[in-house]
């Protein structure tokens, strides 16, 4: 049975050069799921979110088994929000409640979220300030942290939880969609409350996954950025103290060079998601391209809807771990998850090698520091694995190194602005056939689509016409009617 909402799985294991092949996800002990959006194990130690209600366990509830009045009250009163629930294909309300209560449990080594003090919000700020001034002697793009801020873990929930949704959303839409498209049309109306308590339980799923994973991932991210996607507001780089603690310890390098080095990150990316305007909305349009392709196996979901008991919405849960959902093998999907992987690809890239060079001639750790990093990303914690299972998608490894060094060579080639400019418009981006042969890319001339969006500006607003500044050289052909010419 598949532990994963649309029967995805997580990627094939791809060993790193000194990793022995060290598994993705590795052992996370116990907390949170395997794969994170699967409908599997969860961090409340339940098999799915209707457990608590049936002998199981879910976050912030006790099991039913041996419930008192008082509790089996609390646990069917929960179940009546689930089933009244009429919002949209996730249950944002209940993913934010599991996520904070799952925040609050701790991670597995028994670590606990503190509010930030004055003293850690201070070294923050400082080490982004600083992170910003050596970023300006390695990349064109000027400062985007308008503001640095620390945050605990909660406030890392509280405040990512919108872009979760953006992103979440249309994979959940699609799936929900999917449900109702089952029943033929004028079985629809008869089965109208049948298909509103599935949507309610959907919803309720999806929430308390989501929740789950969210939590989890919250007790590993150093900064908003840890993803390759913008998951905190906009202009404001943040980090997680007790987190980036966490992180350095054991590392044998000092706290200071930690927190600078991950600070150098966290501003490198608000740098680029802040001066390329179109950045996010093509990464977030890739994962919107890929929902729409998401197919669902009708057979089963008819099967589930034939013989769905609604005293047991337990097995509603059980047939969703059954691979129903399925992205289909189109043309178009394999457009959508190759763009998407590219591009995180080139973002991660760049922000490798820029860091680095800024880095390296001021802390002695860098190189350590940021094979550390590309360690971690390859082999994998919650956040590789809860994007990994939302959308189908590995970021390779392989991937990212190979961006950094073309990323490397381009500034030897062309110097940071040039290497910097090919961010002016999605198509003068490398390709993913050009990250096989970076060479042949920084050596090729490349067009300016500068002057091309221009021209196209005018003709669409109407004004295009020669530039005064250029003599017009064309042939006169407008005077063999009469009419007065251009001298």
């Amino acid at each position: 049975m598949s532990d994963t909402p649309f029967g995805f799985g997580l990627p094939p294991e791809e060993p790193e050069d000194g990793d022995n092949g060290k598994k993705k996800g590795g052992d996370q002990g116990g907390q949170g799921p395997a794969n994170p959006f699967g409908f599997g194990p969860g961090a409340g130690g339940g098999d799915n979110p209707f457990a608590a209600l049936f002998g199981g366990a879910m976050p912030g509830m006790p099991g039913a088994g041996g419930m008192n009045p008082q509790d089996l009250g609390a646990a069917f009163q929960q179940l009546g929000q689930m089933l009244s629930y009429e919002g949209g294909p996730v249950n944002w309300d209940m993913a934010k409640d599991i996520a904070r209560q799952t925040v609050a449990q701790g991670t597995a080594d028994g670590s606990k979220d503190a509010s930030v003090t004055d003293g850690e919000r201070a070294a923050v700020e400082e080490a982004v300030r600083l992170a910003d001034l050596w970023l300006d002697g390695v990349t064109s793009l000027p400062s985007g942290s308008g503001t640095a801020v620390a945050w605990s873990r909660a406030e890392w929930v509280e405040a990512t939880l919108p872009v979760w949704r953006e992103l979440v959303d249309p994979v959940a839409e699609r799936v929900g969609s999917a449900m109702g498209d089952v029943l033929p049309e004028e079985m629809r109306a008869m089965a109208g409350p049948l298909l509103g308590m599935m949507r309610s339980m959907g919803g309720a799923m999806f929430g308390t996954q989501i929740g789950q994973a969210v939590g989890v991932l919250a007790g590993e991210v150093v900064g908003s950025t840890d993803i390759g996607l913008p998951l905190g507001p906009a202009g404001k780089a943040a980090l997680l103290p007790l987190n980036i603690a966490e992180f350095g310890s054991g590392l044998g390098v000092p706290q200071e060079e930690v927190r600078l080095y991950l600070a150098l990150r966290e501003a490198a990316h608000q740098r680029l998601f802040s001066h390329v305007p179109w950045l996010r909305s093509h990464l977030f349009g890739a994962v919107e391209g890929y929902a729409r392709g998401i197919k669902v196996d009708t057979s089963k979901l008819e099967d589930v809807v034939g013989q769905l008991d609604p005293t047991h919405p337990e097995q509603m849960q059980e047939a969703l771990q059954q691979g129903m959902f399925q992205p289909e093998d189109s043309p178009e999907q394999k457009a959508a998850l190759a763009r998407l992987e590219t591009a995180l690809a080139l973002v991660e890239g760049w922000v490798d090698a820029v860091v680095h060079a800024a880095a390296a001639p001021h802390l002695p750790s860098a190189g350590a520091l940021r094979e550390t990093l590309r360690r971690r990303r390859a082999t994998g914690g919650p956040a590789e694995q809860t994007f990994a299972t939302l959308i189908g998608l590995e970021l390779r490894p392989r991937r990212l190194r190979d961006a950094s060094r073309l990323w490397a060579s381009l500034t030897d080639a062309r110097g940071a602005e040039g290497r910097d400019a090919l961010w002016e418009h999605p198509d003068m981006l490398p390709t993913a056939a050009d990250l096989d042969d970076p060479d042949g890319f920084v050596h090729r001339e490349h067009l300016d689509f500068s002057e091309l969006d221009k021209m196209l500006g005018e003709a669409a607003g109407g004004t295009a016409g020669p530039d005064p500044k250029k003599p017009d050289t064309k042939p006169d052909t407008k005077k063999d009617d009469g009419s007065e010419g251009t001298e």
